[in-house]
């Protein structure tokens, strides 16, 4: 038997893939990775800089320490805000994902059902058992020759047997790690096909208490992602567990076929793989809700049939509360606590992270290299390009389990957050539409240009003990609002969130820092006194410390477009255009009430790379219908309306602000902008009579004349005395000259 040539990998090759790894036969082995390498940190992708490729900032960009990092591990992760949301379809109606077929049950009974030598082991000591010698095929029961426990390998049920009377086996599916799977057919129910699973071995204790532990509280399990448990027989002194039976394949068994028709490792889509992930998770809320643990989530257990999915092999699950009970997992997935404290939801969520990572790269070494840990963002192109992606698994899967998602409702919440990001930002078009966030109000700015005020305020967690109070405070004015909640009859997070904000609009600094370490010291979790960081360092011109204060609250929750609408801000305020650029322009594509400040936001940087183009394109995504589309005109007026542009440019210039419905005084500024430019070009290369600008052919006599009758009606709607007159002034400046 061939081994398997990926570094660190214990596997062996078989039907061209490695057993352990997964690995195609032929696949290079990884290129080493230099000690040197520095380590992921959360980055920020998003749509490409014009003119550049679309690369990952993970490594460029620092983070606040926040979490374990910040306590030493001993407090619990704060919950955030749950939003209940379940889909219809499979894909969460934002993209579409592939049906699988539904095959008749009989076309999936094995032939000839045995266990493959090289999978026999003891189950009391894990020795192998079973194996060939002397060129005799290994027996399938018998006794372990190390601790002398009896195995047994062979199917106890055959084609016919009646168990318990009502259901007659029609063969067996496939053998797992509880043991044999049948397919049956229940005649006391319209012959409908059942699962029967028995145990690997009946003089397996654990594994007979793992069936017994089923039938105990499994069938009380009623959800429609979640197979179902019909009964319990027995038959011939063995027990079986009856089970719905599931057509479709598991979604191993779709990823070994992608595999064997490409020849290669081919991971599911990224939108595909997040779309399975975000389908299946209600299932897990469901049994946490129950008191229950899933614990050996993976590939295997997840079947597709048509467009629906199902949860199935229920052998490992077990109450929250059970500390006596095996465990069951799978290296690769399993968390590496579990072993010492045993399995809990972040444990739960933990192989959520890790199966999603599988389906959605080819992550080498999973099971070794890689067994607790993801590869650096700079040998991962799947990271650099899916960078949101990348935050959910690093979270997820977050060595300490208080630093991982904390409820399956906040991973789905966050994911889908992602899943729109993830297509939005591959079909590179225009948001239509707009996605509540339980998080963050919309952002509310209209203008060109984005202060920190009008970044998007985080949302009130209506399970605060001081939501309905905090409804109530509306007072505009901060000094007199920070007096009401400093009055506040209940000093809970949400008022000392307030109270931050309202701190930090008066503009006292220090008091605002010492808020927001209160907090943290309370909550080493709470990435929203994190968030409130962000806006002090915005608001007191610190923009590198505001892009480490953002970066980090991405970091938490890399499914919202608030952190990195604010995250693009910082970066383009310190300087760094490649990342503000590419946040930017994610947000214009994913959320529609995002288009506006982050359209404004796009021109702007694209405009310090005198890329003109680029940015009238930025701002052409402010559509009529937006109340920003007067402040996205005038914007596209200025950028015309440089110096060195073509006459037609600066025509265009005026057209743009001609039809909207804006300030006779504004309009009558950039149209004097125009002529005054038109009149340099034209001196500089020549006359267009054909051509007009605000009215005027672009000859260096009619523009003269232009640019004074501009100024004069600019002057004269100009209030202030010492204005008028150097307007005036302007204006027998530019006039043509004459005899008179």
């Amino acid at each position: 038997m061939t081994a398997c040539t990926q570094p660190g990998c214990t596997g062996f090759i078989e039907d061209g893939y490695c057993n352990v790894c997964g690995m195609h036969q032929n696949a290079p082995a990884p290129a080493p990775v230099s000690a040197s390498s520095p380590s992921p940190s959360a980055g920020v992708h998003a749509a490409a800089p014009s003119g550049s490729s679309r690369t990952s900032v993970s490594s460029r960009l620092g983070s606040t320490p926040l979490g374990s990092a910040r306590s030493g591990g001993t407090r619990p992760t704060r919950r955030l805000v749950r939003t209940q949301s379940r889909t219809q379809h499979l894909g969460a109606g934002i993209t579409s994902v592939p049906a699988a077929p539904v095959p008749d049950p009989r076309s999936v009974v094995l032939a000839h059902p045995e266990v493959a030598e090289d999978k026999r082991f003891c189950a009391a000591c894990g020795a192998p058992v079973g194996r060939s010698r002397d060129g005799q095929p290994g027996r399938t029961s018998g006794y372990c020759p190390k601790c002398r426990t009896e195995y047994s390998f062979a199917p106890k049920l055959k084609a016919g047997d009646l168990a318990g009377g009502q259901y007659e086996v029609v063969g067996c599916l496939a053998h797992g790690g509880l043991g044999w799977i049948y397919l049956a057919r229940d005649h006391n129910v319209s012959d409908r096909y059942v699962v029967l699973k028995g145990l690997l071995n009946t003089g397996d204790a654990d594994a007979y208490e793992a069936a017994v532990a089923e039938r105990q509280f499994l069938a009380a399990v009623q959800h429609p992602l979640v197979v179902e448990i019909y009964n319990f027989t027995q038959h011939e002194g063995s027990g079986y567990i009856v089970m719905e039976y599931v057509g479709g394949r598991s979604l191993k068994q779709i990823l070994q076929d992608r595999m064997h028709a490409s020849g290669q490792y081919d991971p599911f889509p990224v939108d595909q793989a997040i779309a399975y992930i975000v389908e299946i998770l209600p299932a897990f809320s469901y049994l946490h809700s129950l008191g229950l643990l899933y614990c050996d989530f993976k590939p295997d257990n997840v079947v597709q049939a048509g467009d629906h999915l199902k949860l199935i092999d229920l052998g490992g699950v077990r109450r929250i509360d059970d500390t006596t009970s095996a465990i069951y997992g799978t290296v690769g997935y399993q968390a590496p606590e579990v072993a010492d404290a045993g399995p809990s939801i972040a444990s739960d969520i933990f192989t959520i992270g890790r199966t999603l990572a599988v389906l959605a790269m080819e992550l080498r070494g999973y099971q070794t290299t890689y067994v607790a840990s993801l590869p650096d963002v700079a040998d991962t192109p799947v990271f650099q390009q899916q960078d949101s992606l990348y935050r959910v698994l690093l979270k997820s899967t977050a060595l300490n389990p208080d630093d991982r998602f904390q409820s399956v409702d906040e991973l789905r919440d966050q994911l889908l957050g992602v899943l729109r990001e993830s297509v939005a930002t591959a079909i590179g078009k225009a948001a239509i539409s707009s996605a509540a966030s339980s998080l963050f109000e919309n952002p509310v700015a209209t203008a060109a240009e984005l202060d920190w005020r009008e970044l998007p305020t985080l949302r009130v967690d209506p399970s605060d003990t001081a939501a309905a109070w905090l409804a109530g405070v509306s007072v505009s004015d901060p000094a007199a609002r920070l007096a009401a909640l400093r009055a506040a009859p209940d000093r809970s997070v949400e008022v000392k969130l307030a109270e931050i904000h309202a701190v930090v609009e008066q503009g006292d600094a220090v008091q605002s820092a010492q808020l927001i370490d209160a907090l943290l010291a309370d909550n080493p979790w709470e990435w929203r006194a994190v968030w409130m960081s962000g806006l002090l360092a915005l608001a007191t011109g610190d923009a590198k410390a505001a892009t480490i204060a953002f970066n980090t609250v991405v970091g938490q929750v890399p499914g919202e477009l608030a952190p990195k609408l604010a995250l693009a801000l910082a970066c383009e305020s310190a300087g760094d255009l490649d990342v503000a650029e590419q946040l930017y322009a994610t947000c214009t594509v994913v959320d529609a009430a995002y288009i506006a400040p982050a359209a404004f936001g796009l021109a702007r940087v694209r405009a310090l790379r005198n890329d003109i183009p680029g940015g009238l394109a930025a701002l052409e995504l402010v559509g009529p219908t937006s109340s920003a589309y007067v402040s996205a005109r005038c914007a596209r007026s200025a950028l015309l309306s440089q110096p060195g542009r073509s006459l037609d440019d600066l025509a265009d210039a005026v057209a743009s602000v001609e039809a909207v419905a804006l300030d006779a005084r504004a309009r009558q500024t950039y149209v004097v902008r125009a002529l005054e430019l038109a009149l340099a070009e034209v001196l500089a290369g020549g006359e267009r009579p054909n051509l007009k600008i605000a009215g005027w052919p672009a000859t260096e006599n009619e523009l003269r004349l232009g640019g004074e009758s501009a100024y004069r009606q600019l002057a004269a709607l100009t209030e202030t005395a010492d204005e008028r007159v150097r307007l005036v002034d302007a204006a027998n400046h530019i006039r043509p000259r004459t005899l008179r």
